[in-house]
């Protein structure tokens, strides 16, 4: 037999498109062959797929060999199709029986020795061959990965020869793995909000934007507790859902982050520093690869000193704070990525850090100060629904004397009941309602409309802030259990605003 076909898979975003890994051996003088629009990590597998048949014992064909990955339009990156590859030139030269291929798809780096090595982007691989009802063949390396995918016929192997022998039914040393429950991610042990003394105006907007998805803005001197709230807002919010879950692992997987299994159902927190380029943040390349906001997709993005951000690179934000997704187009390809996160960010009142202290500290400028608050642009301001002011904690509050604060399960116990108020009621929480379901499902009174709408005059509020106050009120009313938006819960949401109610000093 001169010709065999074994299917593999592509990775292209967090897409895993099928490939067909076409070998054909021709008479003519000893030559390898690879087209299909194959990268150079590709057509090195020449090299090692000729060095792992001879080492695991062998013939390579003395022949002409044509390797074609189809489809010929669609880019190849990677040593994913190395395993592919060496099982088809085995399967044309019968040494290995091409029938037993049939409803296989392989993926795995070989080793020259015929070890498997584990690839980038086996949980998107996973999930399509699943969907295509075929059965995967990964290393051993990536079987904790693909085994999250519930429902997927795996088998595992840690070398060539022993995927060899169960194709040819000599011995078959592969075992299934089937997808284990679904196991709580568990809370981070020395992370929790009772650490947090004081700030009870803070821990209410972490609990209100925890309840809603809302993004939250706190803006405080130095050394006030700030970074310290925001890495306890993952330990509030509810568990991640089984298909949550996969999205967030699935973007891991195909960024250089990789699967982890320790972090399975658990929400990222990622805190990138203020020096981070507009490609690292959304991501891009000529490879599209996620960037900061998608690896929070389902988490929490913190940007700490925001003001010290480029603002080019803090306008790119506001595409998917609205959308919850981001486009990336290069010339030659395209990505989309999820990246549905919440943005808790952090800033001082002033360059300095110290407007408005009591002790005078502060010595900038009205001047300075609009110019400092100024690096953020209002479009990026008015898409942040809760501006909250954490400032310096007394002394008396910090004592050991002083009463601890609610525990994250407390609060989130809360946040839990809220957030399935929401999902029971629009199926998403409220921080994702869109203008027309904000309409619907927002209803207020005349009078609550009426404190509104003197809001948005006296704050010069624009008919985005409108909508993002009547879904924060939604939240807050959840939190009080409560099916109608009162004066109270509208004022409190309009308190939230503080960047609009402040005045620089």
């Amino acid at each position: 037999m001169g010709l065999a076909v074994i299917h593999t898979r592509a990775q292209e975003g967090l897409r895993a498109p099928p490939v067909a890994v076409e070998v054909d051996l021709a008479n003519g003088l000893p030559a390898i062959t690879v087209v299909g629009l194959a990268e150079t990590a590709v057509k090195e597998s020449r090299d090692r797929v000729r060095a792992a048949l001879s080492n695991c014992g062998f013939e390579f064909p003395a022949r002409r060999i044509t390797i074609n990955l189809a489809p010929a339009d669609l880019p190849k990156e990677g040593g994913r199709y190395d395993l592919a590859i060496a099982l088809a030139i085995l399967a044309a030269s019968g040494q290995i029986p091409a029938a037993a291929c049939a409803g296989l798809e392989f993926i795995g780096e070989l080793s020259l020795g015929g070890e498997l090595r584990p690839v980038r982007a086996a949980l998107p691989a996973a999930l399509a061959c699943r969907d295509a009802g075929h059965t995967l063949i990964v290393p051993q390396a990536n079987a904790a990965e693909a085994r999250r995918v519930s429902g997927l016929s795996l088998l595992a192997a840690r070398h060539l020869l022993e995927i060899c022998a169960h194709l040819k039914a000599e011995t078959l040393l592969l075992e299934a793995t089937q997808a284990p429950e679904p196991v709580p991610g568990e809370a981070e042990p020395d992370v929790d909000l009772s650490d947090v003394r004081g700030q009870y105006a803070a821990r209410r907007a972490l609990e209100v934007a925890a309840a809603g998805e809302h993004s939250v803005l706190m803006m405080g001197p130095p050394g006030t507790g700030k970074s310290m709230l925001a890495r306890r807002l993952p330990g509030i919010l509810p568990p991640l859902t089984e298909t949550e879950a996969l999205e967030v692992a699935t973007i891991a997987s195909v960024s250089d982050l990789g699967f982890r299994s320790d972090r399975w159902k658990k929400r990222p927190f990622r805190a990138p520093h203020h020096t981070a380029s507009a490609a690292a943040l959304v991501g891009g390349g000529s490879v599209p690869r996620p960037g900061e906001i998608s690896l929070a997709h389902r988490g929490v993005l913190f940007l700490d000193e925001l003001p010290e951000f480029d603002r080019r690179v803090l306008e790119v934000l506001r595409e998917p704070l609205e959308n919850g997704e981001i486009h990336i187009s290069r010339a030659a390809r395209q990505a989309v990525f999820p990246a549905r996160f919440q943005l808790i960010a952090a800033m001082n009142p002033c360059p300095c850090g110290y407007l408005g202290d009591a002790r005078g500290r502060c010595r900038c400028t009205e001047e300075q100060v609009a110019r400092y608050r100024s690096r953020i642009s209002g479009p990026l301001l008015d898409r942040i629904d809760l501006h909250v002011e954490v400032p310096a904690v007394k002394t008396e509050a910090l004592g050991d004397a002083a009463p601890p604060g609610e525990s994250s399960q407390a609060v989130g116990e809360r946040v839990a009941a809220a957030r399935a108020r929401q999902l029971a009621r629009q199926d998403k929480p409220n921080a994702a309602l869109n203008q027309r379901e904000t309409t619907r499902l927002c209803i207020v009174k005349p009078a609550v409309r009426d404190l509104v709408l003197q809001a948005m005059e006296r704050l010069g509020l624009s008919a985005r802030a409108y909508h993002r106050l009547l879904r924060l009120a939604r939240t807050i009313a959840d939190l009080d259990e409560s099916d109608v938006i009162t004066a109270r819960h509208m004022s409190e949401a309009i308190h939230f605003r503080l960047l609009d109610r402040q005045p620089i000093r």
